[in-house]
C-alpha cells in the first residue's frame, strides 16, 4: 500500500483511476510533453489518461514496479496538479509533470526532494537515475537542487523528438550525507 506523502505546501496523494479526469484536462500540452518518453501518444487521444492509468501505471504499482502519486496543493487537495513516479528500472527512476498554472514557483522541487527521499529511506533503493534532453533546463534545474550529477550523455528518443540527453544519478549514500548535512 503506498502512503500519501506531505511536503510544506504539497500533498502527493497515491494514483487512482477517478484522476484521470483531472490529468486529462492538465496534462495534453506541447511545451509540457516535449521531454517526455515517446511511449507517450502524442498527439495525445481523449482517453489517454484513462489509458495510461488503467492499462500501465495501476497495474505497474500493483505489480510493486512503480509508484505514483498525483501533487495537489495543501490549499486545495481537491485539484490536482501533477504527478510524479518511482520505478524500477536500469536508468529511468523517476519522471514527473506539472499543470502549466504550478509551474516555476518550486512545487515540483518539494515533490522531487519528498519521493527522492522515499526511493532511498522506504524502498532502500541504492541509486536513483533520471534520463533528461539537456534542452529540458527546468528540470536539469531540480536534478541539480537535488543533489544529482551527470554520469552520461547519450541521444535518447522523447515525444518532441531526438535529442541529446543526459543521466543524472545519486547514490544513497549521497542521498543520506546531503539529508543529513541539511538538518
Amino acid at each position: 500500500m503506498m502512503p500519501t506523502l506531505f511536503t510544506a505546501r504539497l500533498v502527493l496523494r497515491p494514483l487512482e483511476l477517478v484522476d484521470a479526469e483531472q490529468a486529462q484536462k492538465l496534462f495534453p500540452h506541447g511545451e509540457m510533453v516535449k521531454y517526455l518518453a515517446p511511449a507517450v501518444p502524442w498527439p495525445y487521444p481523449p482517453d489517454g489518461s484513462l489509458t495510461y492509468f488503467r492499462d500501465i501505471a495501476l497495474p505497474a504499482i500493483a505489480r510493486g514496479e512503480q509508484w505514483t502519486w498525483t501533487l495537489r496543493l495543501k490549499t486545495d487537495p481537491s485539484q490536482m496538479i501533477g504527478l510524479i513516479t518511482l520505478q524500477k528500472s536500469s536508468d529511468a527512476n523517476r519522471g514527473f509533470w506539472m499543470g502549466l498554472p504550478w509551474q516555476g514557483q518550486g512545487l515540483m522541487t518539494e515533490a522531487v526532494e519528498r519521493v527522492t527521499d522515499y526511493w532511498f529511506t522506504e524502498l532502500g533503493e541504492s541509486v536513483l537515475r533520471v534520463p533528461k534532453a539537456i534542452e529540458n533546463v527546468a528540470s536539469r534545474k531540480i536534478s541539480v537542487r537535488n543533489g544529482m550529477r551527470v554520469v552520461g550523455r547519450e541521444e535518447r528518443d522523447y515525444v518532441g523528438g531526438r535529442f541529446l540527453s543526459e543521466i543524472w544519478e545519486i547514490t544513497a549514500e549521497e542521498w543520506m550525507a546531503r539529508r543529513d548535512s541539511a538538518h
